[in-house]
């Protein structure tokens, strides 16, 4: 037993000193350079926590979290609705099931950025022609040029490729929910809304907590959909906590400022991710 736990050890190390040296290792020196003002090169020198002070006074900032907030908890909403709403159509006996399942998972093998790009073409050149005909001013013009309405379209092509992978999840646990149970809904006569909201989503609890947790940790760190449809714009109204980071932190100077910024950012994700998970297993033991 011991050899072959050594084995075990053995098999592990590679990949441990790896994750130590490309993850770990960088992970600590933007800790490190957070305490400095160093802009990525040249010299630098520490400076206590006055990039951490400046942080909550600045308006950039704030607005990029606010934004991000708020689009993650939409996003999370609408994405686990509609992936529960089709997982249930997809596990029913309906014709070309097989299909369907392949279809509504495409968006899931697709480049974030090449989907991106498409539907900003389409936002720009395919929609507005169709909210002129309907007479609907909000969608007669480029949404994604509209600092009140940019943020729609992000969340609509974020929540449309996102819900691939939650489907999958919501799918395999439709799968687990025992059909005696339903079967026996049935015969007291529960309707088909009360045997799903009274037996079936309260068996689907773990699943549920594996995609909310998953959906807002994902939301939070968006930005290849930014990237492609907005770049922060118009203005900085859609301005993400991680392309705020990228752009300002390599491209405008302020490595160390963005790099304690990116620590606040990781900080909060991993306490709304544990209040999160904590809250949602709660549920699952009171099932």
């Amino acid at each position: 037993m011991r050899q072959r736990t050594k084995v075990f050890y053995w098999m592990a190390l590679p990949g441990v000193l790896l994750f130590f040296a490309f993850h770990t290792v960088p992970a600590l020196q933007g800790v490190f350079y957070s305490f400095t003002d160093s802009r990525g090169y040249g010299d630098w020198s520490f400076i206590g926590l006055q990039n951490y002070i400046a942080l909550f006074t600045d308006p950039i900032v704030i607005g990029s979290y606010r934004f991000t907030i708020g689009f993650a908890v939409v996003a999370m909403i609408l994405a686990n609705i509609v992936s529960l709403a089709v997982a249930v159509g997809l596990t029913a006996n309906i014709r070309f099931r097989g299909f369907l399942r392949g279809v509504f998972f495409l968006p899931a093998v697709m480049a974030t950025l090449v989907v991106g790009y498409i539907f900003n073409f389409l936002f720009a050149n395919a929609l507005p022609p169709v909210g002129q005909a309907l007479g609907v001013d909000a969608l007669s013009t480029n949404i994604l040029g509209n600092p009140s309405l940019a943020w729609v379209g992000i969340v609509v092509v974020t929540v449309w490729q996102a819900c691939a992978t939650t489907i999958v999840i919501y799918m395999a646990g439709l799968q687990t929910v025992p059909e005696d149970i339903t079967e026996a809904a049935m015969i007291d006569g529960a309707n088909a809304w009360q045997r799903f909201w009274r037996v079936t989503f309260p068996l689907l609890a773990p699943f549920f907590t594996i995609n909310m947790v998953l959906s807002l940790k994902n939301f939070l760190m968006v930005f290849d959909q930014i990237v492609a449809l907005t770049a922060g714009g118009p203005g900085t109204s859609t301005m993400s906590i991680s392309y705020l980071i990228y752009r300002n932190g390599f491209t405008g100077g302020q490595f160390a400022y963005q790099s304690a910024n990116a620590v606040i950012y990781f900080l909060i994700i991993a306490l709304l991710s544990i209040v999160q998970l904590r809250a949602l297993r709660g549920r699952e033991v009171s099932v």
